[in-house]
This record gives structure tokens, C-alpha cells and sequence, in this order.
């Protein structure tokens, strides 16, 4: 498979795969989409992508088919289902889910898929929205080397750092890495930044302090000025994040692990929940460990996308 005129079914148009969609688009490919709820596709259909009422129609005919959806049962009506891609009359070569999923599940598709003579990726991102938006996500993947090679130039469109980690199911465990790095990493952001309020500090001048150092990450120079700017607004969900913290822990658990920082992030972002943020970004944490310590905002003073 050359980058060149594909047919691409894209299956979810949320917070990411709406941009990533787009650059597919602007890339020359030819998209037929389908989302749980239409609207989300709008922008992607008056650019003149078509749009299918099912995953299965949506595939049919493709030269692949790409999922972003939001959790496991989503990822599995989308190609196991009844009306999912690998019940297409003319399937597509290669399935790709990018969604945080389920180690487990990735392995369930691709033997169903290779039953019936067709690839499939798991493919998780990391990058948030802001990835997303400017095609620069780091991509996990998991598969059959050849179905690998064939989609890493459509993979390469849609982000910087793409890399083949082995048979199916590699790509989803990658994920799990990245997220238990981080869980306790928000923690940290969000404590770092009310210690920094509490001294009196010009947090966005503490950012280009510490975000320069050994202390530096993604989520404190990403993360940290939205918290600063009470910008909760969703580049990833709170709702999202805790699936994926639980995935983690069933995995940790199958394997004897003991992960105390990541219980201890779930644990956090249940309180999130609690308080009705579950569609606020995961900078959100801070509004839990704020109202911990007696430092909660007025809620209006919240982005909220609920």
C-alpha cells in the first residue's frame, strides 16, 4: 500500500480523530466516515468526505479501515459487531484501532481478522488534542510486521514517532506504559502547582523554569497553563482516562504487579468524576486536589464541555 488514493473508512470523529481524520483529507485520501453522532462529522463532510450509517458500511470497499472510538465495547461493535468492518461484503485489507483499548481484545480482532484473510493493527496514540491537531502523535503498534509496513505510510500522516512493537496486542500494553508514566506524573503537575500558588509564585514563570529542567514533561509544559488559565476543557477525557487507568490495573494485576501511584491516580480521577467534571480534560485532576485542600475556584470559573 502506497500513501497515494486510498479509500479509507474512519470510524470516530471526537476530540482526536476528528483532526486526524482531516489530515488523511488534506493528505488526498478519500474518507468515508462514521460517527456515533453525525454533527461530529459535519466539518469532515462539507470538505467532502461521505458518510456511511455503519462501520460494516463504511468498510466496504475500503483499502482500510481506521477506529478512534471511545472504549473497549465501542471498539468491538465497531469491527466484531454485526454491522462492524469485518462484516463488510468487500472488506478492507487492513483494520487499524486506534483507540486505548483492551491488550486482550486487540489479540480477539486480529484472529478474527485473519480468519478472514485480513490484517488488523491496534494502534494507540499518545499527544492528546494537541497531537492530534498538528499530526505530531506518537503511535503504538501492534501486528504482523507486513500489515505494519503496508499501513505506515497512512500511520505517518497522523503522527511524528511511529513504531511496530511487536504481535498483536504490543501496541495496547505500549499504551498502558505510557499512561501509568502518566498517572503519577499529573499527580505531581498538579501538586507542583499548588505548592507554587501557596509561595505566592507566577505559576506560568514556574513553568518556564521547571518545564526547562529535569522536571520537565509533556503535561507540565502542555497541561500546566491550561490549569493555570482554569482551561479544563478536553484534549483527553477524565472519563477516558479512568478507563484506561482500569485497563492497567487488571493488566498489572494479571501479571502480579503492584502499582501504588497508579491506584493512587485512579483513585484521584474517580474523585474528578465525582464532582461531575468526567468530560473535563484530565487537567482536571487539580479541581480534586484543590478541593483536598481547601483551595477550590468558584465553579464557573471551570471550562466545562458537558
Amino acid at each position: 500500500m502506497t500513501a497515494e488514493l486510498q479509500k479509507i473508512a474512519f470510524i470516530g470523529t471526537g476530540v482526536m480523530g476528528l483532526s486526524m481524520a482531516g489530515h488523511l483529507m488534506a493528505a488526498g485520501h478519500r474518507l468515508t466516515i462514521h460517527t456515533r453522532t453525525k454533527a461530529r462529522a459535519e466539518p469532515l463532510l462539507a470538505q467532502g468526505a461521505l458518510w456511511a450509517k455503519s462501520p460494516r458500511d463504511a468498510a466496504d470497499g475500503a483499502d482500510l479501515a481506521i477506529s478512534m472510538v471511545g472504549f473497549p465495547e465501542d471498539v468491538e461493535a465497531t469491527h466484531l459487531g454485526s454491522a462492524g468492518t469485518l462484516q463488510a461484503s468487500r472488506p478492507p485489507s487492513v483494520i487499524i484501532d486506534m483507540t486505548t483499548s483492551r491488550p486482550s481484545l486487540a489479540i480477539r480482532i486480529a484472529d478474527v481478522a485473519i480468519a478472514k484473510n485480513i490484517q488488523s493493527l491496534d494502534a494507540p496514540v499518545s499527544g492528546g488534542d494537541i497531537g492530534a491537531r498538528n499530526a505530531t502523535l506518537s503511535i503504538m503498534v501492534g501486528g504482523e510486521r507486513a500489515a505494519f509496513e503496508e499501513a505506515l505510510p497512512i500511520l505517518s500522516i497522523m503522527g511524528k514517532n511511529v513504531v511496530h512493537q511487536g504481535a498483536a496486542g504490543t501496541g495496547q500494553h505500549t499504551k498502558m506504559v505510557n499512561q501509568i508514566l502518566i498517572a503519577s506524573t499529573m499527580i505531581g503537575v498538579c501538586e507542583g502547582l499548588l505548592y507554587a500558588r501557596k509561595a505566592g509564585l507566577d505559576p506560568l514563570k514556574v513553568i518556564q523554569s521547571v518545564g526547562a529542567g529535569a522536571a520537565g514533561s509533556w503535561s507540565i509544559n502542555n497541561l500546566g497553563p491550561r490549569m493555570v488559565n482554569r482551561d479544563f476543557n478536553p484534549g483527553f477525557y477524565v472519563e477516558h482516562f479512568i478507563k484506561d487507568l482500569g485497563i492497567a490495573l487488571d493488566e498489572a494485576s494479571r501479571a502480579t504487579l503492584a502499582l501504588p501511584g497508579l491506584e493512587l491516580a485512579r483513585q484521584l480521577y474517580e474523585a474528578v468524576r465525582a464532582q461531575g467534571h468526567g468530560r473535563l480534560g484530565t487537567q482536571a485532576l487539580l479541581l480534586a486536589l484543590e478541593k483536598i485542600n481547601g483551595m477550590d475556584a468558584p465553579l464557573e470559573t471551570a471550562s466545562r464541555n458537558d
